[in-house]
């Protein structure tokens, strides 16, 4: 007659060593092999035989376990650095990273039952409060950054442009006027720095292509930071100047 125990609880084979590491009390990294394995068989051998799903799993972990304790009969191996190699090494490396998947479950099942318990409510802000806009100030924006820094950044992105150019092919083709308008400019390096949030000041002067896109872009910058909706920001004197969008912080 067969004893029905209750093996359920454990939801797989590392569940089970864990549960037999504790009760008896041992240390992970020194794993008595020989006693747990015996343990772990009396279990495997209170199992029904017609759970074979659930058999065939703990069944995997029991070879294992033969293995290990037949290897720590033998003499032990040596690695290529002349250090003992431990059979029971990769079983206590997955033990311990299983105990700890198994704590992050508890530890967020935990969290979701107190989030449960927790009301929350629709904020109540007054008009005159959701529409304040912080003033800005020109001269605390551009406390950090001359025009004179940002001239030589300007300068270095139009003689970078001047290098692209081929003297010869440039002046194969047809010449057309480009048409550029500030406020398209401006309507540009407006949604660029709503996205973007903070970006480099000569990176924005990448995407511009031909000369006239560069000063263009230049004129947009400065007009942005006179309406408050950009800030120039540089930590030392060599650094790259760093745009930062004021768009949310104002909205």
């Amino acid at each position: 007659m067969s004893i029905s125990v209750k093996l359920q609880a454990f939801e797989g084979p590392l569940d089970l060593l864990l549960h037999l590491i504790e009760k008896n009390k041992v240390n992970i990294y020194d794993i008595p092999i020989v006693e747990i394995t015996e343990q772990y068989m009396v279990y495997i051998k209170q199992m029904k035989e017609h759970d074979l799903d659930v058999v065939s799993e703990f069944l995997v972990m029991a070879a294992w376990l033969l293995e290990i304790k037949s290897k720590m009969l033998l003499p032990k191996e040596v690695n290529e650095e002349g250090k003992e190699e431990d059979p029971r090494e990769e079983l206590v490396n997955r033990l311990l990273e299983y105990k700890m998947y198994k704590f992050m479950a508890a530890e967020l099942k935990e969290r979701h039952v107190e989030s449960e318990q927790s009301l929350y409510k629709d904020p109540t802000i007054p008009d005159e409060v959701s529409k304040y806009e912080e003033p800005v100030d020109i001269e605390s924006l551009l406390s950090d950054v001359t025009l004179t820094k940002m001239y030589a950044i300007f300068e270095s992105v139009i003689k970078r442009q001047k290098d692209k150019v081929d003297p010869i092919r440039s002046k194969f083709g047809q010449i057309q006027k480009e048409e550029v308008s500030l406020s398209d400019k401006m309507d540009f390096v407006h949604e660029y720095a709503k996205i973007k949030k903070k970006f480099s000041f000569r990176k924005l002067f990448k995407r511009s292509g031909t000369k006239m896109q560069v000063i263009v872009t230049f004129l947009a910058i400065l007009e942005l930071m006179k309406v408050g909706d950009i800030r120039i920001l540089q930590e030392d004197i060599f650094d790259d100047i760093i745009i930062e969008s004021l768009i949310c912080k104002a909205a």
